[in-house]
């Protein structure tokens, strides 16, 4: 777990990092992507805030979201119900991100909760990721009230409210 220095925000973010195609790399050996089991695609992300935001970061899960199971999601949410820090960012795969959200809005309703994550690697090209991390922090710092968000292309809504669209590889609002 890496602390990132407090700054003109005295409110503390969990950063916990699931995994997903954010983390993946290219292993040039077998010749594959894989979920990275580090931090190194999240911490570079949150690097652009320079020192800006006092959050902690840790690693939990590092897996792909197709192969989380409930037991996966039971754990990601004791995690945030046992933190001290009340607004929490989670990098998840996108495949079942709301499953994900929906499994700890039912155990965490005193906290603000945002996931993220990104349909290409951070390490090929970090732009779509950084920019949805952004998003989501920047919706979670915008106040205090207890809600699961998802935070992708553009869009900060209710979990329940927002869906990949995957023919098009875009999140978007249902109607």
């Amino acid at each position: 777990m890496k602390q990132h220095a407090a700054s003109a925000f005295d409110r503390a973010v969990l950063v916990l990092n699931t995994g997903g195609t954010f983390n993946k790399r290219y292993d040039p050996i077998g010749g594959d992507l894989f979920v990275a089991r580090d931090d190194q695609a999240v911490e570079a992300a949150l690097a652009q805030f320079r020192g800006n935001l006092a959050c902690r970061v840790q690693g939990l899960i590092y897996k792909d979201s197709l192969e989380m199971d409930e037991e996966d999601r039971a754990l990601l949410a004791r995690e945030i119900a046992a933190a001290t820090e009340t607004h929490v960012l989670v990098v998840h795969g996108t495949d079942t991100m709301s499953l994900s959200a929906d499994a700890v809005a039912k155990c965490c309703p005193e906290k603000r909760i945002v996931f993220s994550g990104a349909m290409t690697p951070y390490a090929f090209a970090p732009q779509e990721g950084a920019m949805n991390l952004a998003l989501g922090m920047g919706w979670l710092l915008s106040g205090d009230t207890p809600e699961v968000r998802i935070a992708m292309h553009g869009l900060v809504l209710p979990y329940a409210q927002i869906v990949k669209d995957r023919q098009n590889g875009v999140f978007v609002a249902l109607e």
